[in-house]
């Protein structure tokens, strides 16, 4: 699906998303024009999705983050994802597999802002919240070979 230039050109963009169509054509030793049609192929594949940035939380007064998994009351299934899509501190969530329906990621500041959010969720589920004490992998790609 990816040759190995598309892969380079991800690597550059995946380390610095800012990087100009010049300085991104130099290192990977071709035109603008060229580049420039790899990255509108990448986009329509839905191989690259967006160009984003990468924000700490903690430089936004976010310093504690925790794990919660959650299993919706019988018949609380959509009314608990559409809760969870609506609680802007889960930053991230996914519907899995097992006894539980969801593992997110939350982001708060005070231990008070945690029991809160856990509040409006445990009417309609049970939770099992872990504090994530750090994070050895950030979020990455895949390998793309």
């Amino acid at each position: 699906m990816l040759d190995d230039l598309d892969r380079t050109i991800i690597e550059i963009l995946v380390h610095d998303a800012r990087i100009s169509l010049k300085e991104l054509s130099n290192q990977v030793g071709l035109s603008s024009p060229s580049v420039s049609e790899r990255l509108r192929r990448l986009e329509e594949k839905k191989v690259i999705r967006s160009f984003t940035i990468d924000i700490d939380p903690v430089a936004l007064g976010y310093s504690l983050s925790a794990i919660v998994r959650v299993r919706p009351l019988p018949g609380m299934l959509h009314i608990v994802e559409k809760l969870i899509q609506e609680t802007p501190e889960i930053t991230e969530c996914d519907k899995v597999t097992g006894e539980d329906c969801f593992v997110g990621k939350l982001q708060f500041r005070t231990m008070e802002q945690l029991d809160m959010i856990l509040d409006r969720l445990s009417e309609r589920a049970e939770t099992n919240t872990s504090i994530v004490k750090s994070s050895p992998v950030k979020r990455r790609l895949p390998p793309l070979s």
